[in-house]
């Protein structure tokens, strides 16, 4: 015997997801509450989120800063883990 599928509405998938957005509550608590499969509310609210990318927020200066400074430390890291792996293999070379 086929079990029918279930129609929702688009109103109740609005729903479903807004709530499971606002709250940040875990897709399978809402979904057992709704009592709707939680395969079927994690499509709705991966949907959701890739028809509505949150923005990304700008920088502030102050991180701003802090990010230059730490390219610049891996910069200088770098460079220094180079120096040291040429120094190895000059050493190792001239050792009998």
């Amino acid at each position: 015997m086929a079990r029918s599928r279930r129609k929702f509405s688009p109103q109740f998938k609005a729903e479903a997801v807004q709530f499971v957005i606002e709250t940040g509550r875990p897709v399978a608590e809402v979904a057992r509450e709704l009592e709707i499969n939680e395969g079927t509310l994690g499509n709705w609210v991966n949907q959701w989120k890739a028809e509505n990318p949150e923005p990304e927020k700008a920088l502030s200066p102050l991180e701003r800063a802090r990010v230059a400074e730490m390219e610049d430390e891996i910069r200088k890291l770098r460079m220094e883990n180079e120096f040291l792996k040429k120094a190895a293999a000059f050493f190792a070379k001239t050792q009998p």
